[in-house]
């Protein structure tokens, strides 16, 4: 497993005294992890499996798998399988079936048709988006102008679907994020009528994940603060479906040795766990990574690791509420 470096939100808080005291939880806690098979599993997305686990069994809730193969085009065959065996050897025993994207079209194309009074047909090409963009949103895409907010123009076809965003000053969506705080996006400066439907056919993330988490009524977020700024557009989602917003927690995101988000783009390596031994070794790497600060002995046995770390999530949390 590589050497992770910490962005500057991930360092270790000052521990407390406090008892591992269990939260008190009104509704029942749904969280999931839902990685992308377009690789081996790498450290950067073993931090938020820990953390998605973490929260869900402090939270004495259900913690699901859910596989993002929307893109069917960059799912690697096997990867799936081989992040799905690397959980199950770190002790990370996921609750109920198992999801895959690509076997829910269905539920995407009825969503998108729910909403069709919000969507358009967009008619433009890649380069004249890149042309005409009125800016660059937090994730690197393009911001689209609207120019086919009011119709094809003459000879022009449908190419993807787009979604139209509330106007200036009727556009901010705000969240608390349980470890970033307040976070407020205006949709039409920082993000712009962005694709339901890829011009390839697929369905965007954007829909799929939204249409997933209603489904599988989830009620809690926890993934890496790279889809920070993705929060917002799902926000807005959520709300033209009629559905509850989940509650959100983005851990910091792990960087290579250029402060690059490490990633598969990055040469990011695969985790391995061969035996206990090293399989300890990686849970306890990715927990010092995520700050939390195991009571007692160092852990001897996959069990007693997760033992120790739920308290010391739970006292985690904590403490970032208290400050």
């Amino acid at each position: 497993m590589p050497s992770m470096a910490r962005s500057p939100a991930s360092s270790p808080p000052t521990r407390s005294n406090r008892r591992n005291k269990q939260p008190e939880v009104s509704n029942p806690y749904i969280g999931r992890f839902a990685p992308s098979p377009s690789g081996p599993l790498h450290a950067g997305s073993l931090v938020a499996a820990m953390a998605s686990y973490l929260d869900a069994r402090w939270h004495g809730g259900t913690w699901l798998i859910r596989i993002e193969d929307i893109d069917e085009g960059r799912s690697v065959p096997g990867a799936a399988e081989g992040i799905l065996q690397l959980l199950a050897a770190l002790g990370m025993q996921h609750d109920g079936d198992i999801v895959w994207q690509s076997r829910r079209k269905h539920l995407y194309a009825a969503a998108a048709a729910r909403i069709e009074g919000a969507t358009y047909p967009c008619g433009c090409n890649r380069r004249e988006i890149a042309d005409s963009r009125i800016g660059v949103a937090p994730d690197g895409s393009a911001i689209y102008p609207g120019t086919c907010r009011h119709g094809l123009g003459p000879g022009r076809t449908m190419r993807s679907l787009r979604v139209r965003v509330p106007a200036a000053g009727e556009d901010a969506i705000t969240f608390v994020d349980r470890f970033a705080g307040p976070v407020t996006q205006h949709l039409a400066r920082d993000a712009g009528d962005f694709v339901l439907k890829r011009a390839d056919g697929f369905w965007a993330y954007q829909l799929a994940v939204v249409v997933d988490d209603i489904d599988q009524g989830v009620t809690d977020i926890v993934r890496g603060a790279d889809l920070l700024d993705s929060t917002p557009r799902q926000i807005h989602l959520q709300r033209l479906m009629k559905a509850p917003t989940p509650r959100y927690l983005h851990v910091p995101v792990v960087r290579n040795s250029n402060g690059e988000k490490l990633s598969k783009q990055t040469g990011a390596l695969a985790v391995t766990a061969g035996d206990a031994p090293a399989a300890i070794g990686v849970l306890m790497e990715t927990a010092a990574f995520l700050g939390l600060a195991l009571d007692g002995p160092a852990p001897d046995s996959i069990e007693a690791f997760w033992r120790a770390a739920i308290p010391a999530w739970g006292r985690l949390l904590a403490e970032r509420a208290a400050s």
